[in-house]
């Protein structure tokens, strides 16, 4: 079958066309359907108010934990179970990072002036607990109830950045963290 010189224009124009247009409709018309993050990216803000002391009484300023991920739970210093299982998934989940378990940290803001069990402080080992200077601290944390139902992210910049759900699932709040920790450069 010979092809016309009609026939052979309008071929080259479809060769080059067709990936013009897929490319063009994927661009703007197509949007994938799910999301791969498991937490809820929330408005990225740097930490304000960051002065404060640690659980013993020396002073801390949160800025001395950049460059690293921080995980962060705000609550009374009465844990409660909900309080113990984030503390807990916070440690477990740095745990199964492996060798990336050094860039990230686990901080957690104290909310109020009480004393902590020592026996909890005994099994989270490594764990900042933290009073900031300036009760506007814990404000900066979004959450539809309390803040202490949630666990968040900073990043190395010490930006405020993610929002596990309350109750979250262990796997994929561990895949999260992987893939950031992966995409990463800094931290």
């Amino acid at each position: 079958m010979q092809l016309t010189p009609r026939s052979k224009f309008l071929f080259m124009i479809g060769v080059f066309a067709v990936p013009v247009v897929a490319a063009y409709l994927a661009y703007f018309g197509w949007r994938p359907s799910g999301h791969t993050n498991y937490g809820e990216l929330i408005q990225v803000a740097p930490l304000q108010h960051t002065a404060g002391t640690n659980y013993d009484g020396a002073a801390l300023n949160l800025d001395a934990l950049r460059g690293k991920w921080v995980m962060v739970h705000v609550g009374p210093s009465n844990c409660d179970a909900a309080c113990a299982q984030q503390l807990y998934l916070m440690r477990q989940t740095r745990i199964a990072q492996g060798k990336e378990q050094s860039r990230i940290e686990r901080l957690w803001v104290l909310s109020d002036a009480g004393a902590i069990d020592p026996a909890l402080l005994q099994e989270h080992s490594g764990l900042h607990v933290w009073r900031p200077a300036d009760a506007a601290f814990s404000g900066q944390f979004p959450a539809a109830g309390s803040p202490a139902g949630h666990i968040y992210l900073v990043d190395p910049l010490g930006n405020l950045m993610l929002r596990f759900p309350e109750q979250p699932d262990p796997k994929r709040m561990l895949k999260d963290l992987k893939q950031l920790l992966k995409a990463s450069q800094i931290g």
